[in-house]
């Protein structure tokens, strides 16, 4: 979607009582972009293929990929793209010779559509029809058509470099430019160059399209043209109207409540899909709308979170349609901006941010950012709206804001830490990483920063090469190499089950609920107590961890602290899976250290010794590298107790100011002990002073 300078866009606030004046008639064609888009429900499954937008160029697509060896296929939402193209190249017989994959950037993508395809081919997904994703395979020896995450693909060219299984690899949902994607294709273009007969598919719903071409592209050996072409499928939506505030609005939580409340008043049927930036705005805002359920203002809705530490089956809950004369609505992480297609959806809600990681070269950290989306996601959000009839997108801040926000979000290469992608291109046998060919160069000083920190890690040696056993172990593990440190320094300190545990629970969000009203919010915060010690955040963790599955790992232990069942409930299936995957592939033996308090702390910083922090004599804490001026987080169990000297932390979380998030007290020693190639004891000095 695009406003040209002639868009007359429509103006609200959420409290505005003419909300929905004059706009169910369709817009005119100066006011909005139009979309297309087929919506035959009331077909069988082969007749809604044969009227998706992308089934006029099934033989478009089949010629390009006869005739070039990569091709770019650009396809608006709703296209057909992800579940089409996969289905064309198999009834033409390329499954012949190796099998048809498809990559997605989220396991909740790569498990829908397997499952849709599988549908429309009256089959279980592990037949035809597979889905491999981290801890979830369903794949059999008549599988010829394979949905999988970047990651899960990334894994397998560790055993077969050139993908000598495959004949046709697409990669979907391109424009996301994450590490993985950015990552896969450089390794596919090395790939190539060895085997011509394999296909390559970059399907994008943006206009990267020229980037991609251009890299990929090559002249042929004998002919001398071109081996990558690009094809663009036109999506077809209905039209959308979009609005704007008159005035920017202060708390975009509350405004996205306000505005499903007015919407759901106001507007005839249809469901609504809200963006906002994270978990807990997710949590925050579904707790604010049932409270309006329970007190009788809206009984005739049914309210459902999506984001993506949400368990598989409650994820799979946004994909039902409602009973019948109950609105749906949908409160969503960015997750649901591209990746995923929700039926039903009439009227979108964009909060105007999203929340990214972003890497400090200087201090050597990740923090978690919430910034102003760009204009091209914006447009991505606005695409979820339209699809069954003419849709209204609802934008809580100004048209001129949205004029000022940038193109397109930095790819992911470039904003983040590359740890976890400098070991997956060693393990892959890419020694010389600063020269690896990516589609978007990352800045060199965040590569040296990464070399330095596996370094310090002992992943790497002095040749910068993968070290034996630590930095292939590392490189195997599905976590962070932090993490994946301290569980391989857990073996040797008899501490492995518990390290497991709090890795567990890392990987899940808030599993401490937060109450809307005061009375609530005391009895939780006395409930929490119960579970923390003046360790710090992680052993906290660990505690609830521990309680939870003493207890039978049931709601009403649950319910009875203020905790969130679905969280825990993840976090004992990623701990079960992680488990199996580090005691069967990787060796480690299954040690409990009988809650010695220390040597947890000492596993912990084995791991974290790179995001330690001191108190400061101007009362406030400072990173030991680069001297960054940083907070303990208010949801912190040190947050109200006397400051320690020392601390570790997981994760910075960028607002008002730079706060530590899972914060573990520790000793200043600890650090010259565990990690003497990253500290030295004059700069610990030096630094104190």
């Amino acid at each position: 979607m695009s406003l040209g300078e002639s868009s007359r866009p429509k103006f609200l606030k959420p409290d505005d009582e003419s909300f929905a004046s004059d706009r169910d008639a369709l817009p005119s064609d100066d006011q909005v972009t139009t979309f297309v888009f087929n919506a035959h429900h009331n077909l069988n499954l082969a007749e809604q293929r044969e009227r998706l937008p992308i089934y006029k160029y099934r033989n478009h697509i089949l010629h390009c990929l006869e005739n070039y060896q990569t091709l770019v296929l650009v396809g608006e939402t709703g296209s057909g793209k992800s579940t089409q193209v996969p289905q064309y190249l198999y009834e033409q017989g390329w499954h012949a010779k190796g099998l048809i994959g498809v990559t997605e950037p989220r396991r909740i993508s790569a498990l829908t559509l397997a499952e849709r395809v599988a549908q429309e081919r009256g089959e279980l997904p592990g037949d035809t029809v597979g889905v491999s994703v981290r801890f979830i395979e369903k794949v059999s020896p008549s599988t010829r058509i394979k949905y999988m995450t970047e990651g899960t693909l990334l894994n397998e060219l560790l055993g077969d470099p050139l993908l000598t299984q495959y004949h046709v690899i697409m990669i979907d949902e391109a424009h996301e430019r994450n590490t993985l994607t950015d990552s896969l294709m450089g390794l596919l273009k090395k790939i190539m160059a060895k085997r011509e007969d394999l296909r390559v598919i970059i399907a994008s719903a943006t206009i990267d399209a020229e980037l991609f071409r251009n890299f990929f592209n090559k002249k042929h050996r004998k002919s001398d043209r071109d081996t990558a072409v690009i094809l663009s499928v036109e999506g077809r939506l209905h039209p959308v109207d979009v609005f704007y505030l008159r005035e920017p609005c202060a708390d975009y939580v509350q405004a996205t409540v306000e505005t499903c409340l007015k919407i759901h008043r106001k507007e005839p049927r249809g469901d609504i899909l809200a963006f906002l930036t994270g978990q807990e705005e997710v949590l925050r805002a579904v707790a604010l709308l049932r409270e309006h359920q329970e007190a009788g203002d809206m009984t005739d809705i049914q309210v459902l979170p999506m984001y993506g530490t949400l368990p598989n089956s409650d994820q799979l809950k946004v994909f039902f349609a409602p009973p019948r004369g109950v609105r749906k609505i949908v409160i969503a992480t960015n997750i649901a901006e591209t990746s995923i297609t929700i039926p039903g959806i009439v009227y979108v809600i964009d909060c105007g941010f999203v929340k990214l990681k972003w890497f400090s070269a200087e201090s050597r950290m990740d923090s978690l950012v919430v910034v102003p989306v760009s204009r091209a996601a914006a447009e991505q959000r606005a695409g979820r709206a339209g699809r069954v009839r003419s849709g209204k997108v609802y934008r809580l801040y100004r048209l001129e804001d949205f004029q000022e926000l940038p193109e397109n979000t930095p790819p992911e290469m470039r904003r983040t830490n590359l740890c976890a992608t400098i070991l997956h291109l060693k393990a892959l046998g890419i020694n010389n990483v600063l020269r690896f060919d990516f589609p978007s160069a990352p800045p060199a000083k965040n590569l040296h920063a990464a070399l330095e920190t596996l370094y310090a890690l002992g992943a790497l040696d002095d040749e910068g090469n993968l070290t034996r056993p630590i930095g292939y172990s590392l490189a195997d593990m599905p976590i962070d190499p932090m993490m994946g440190k301290m569980l391989y320094v857990a073996s040797e300190m008899g501490c492995t089950e518990e390290i497991l545990s709090i890795i567990a629970m890392l990987q899940v969000q808030s599993v401490f609920t937060k109450p809307i009203s005061g009375q609530g919010q005391i009895k939780a915060r006395i409930a929490k107590r119960d579970f923390e010690v003046a360790e710090g955040d992680l052993i906290t963790l660990l505690n609830v961890f521990t309680a939870f599955v003493a207890e039978g790992r049931t709601k009403d232990f649950c319910g009875r602290h203020y905790l969130i069942y679905r969280n825990l409930k993840r976090a004992y299936e990623i701990r079960c899976q992680l488990e199996n995957h580090v005691r069967n592939k990787i060796g480690l033996p299954m040690i409990s250290c009988q809650g010695n308090v220390e040597t947890l702390c000492r596993c912990i910083v084995a791991g974290f010794f790179a995001n330690a922090a001191y108190m400061h004599h101007s009362g406030g804490y400072r990173t030991v590298r680069g001297s960054t001026e940083l907070s303990i987080h208010p949801q912190s169990t040190l947050y109200t107790l006397p400051p320690p000297k020392w601390v570790v932390f997981c994760e910075l979380m960028h607002t008002t100011k730079l706060f530590m998030k899972e914060v573990t007290v520790i000793k200043d020693e600890w650090l010259l002990e565990l990690a003497p190639h990253y500290y030295h004891k004059i700069t610990v000095k030096d630094t104190d002073e």
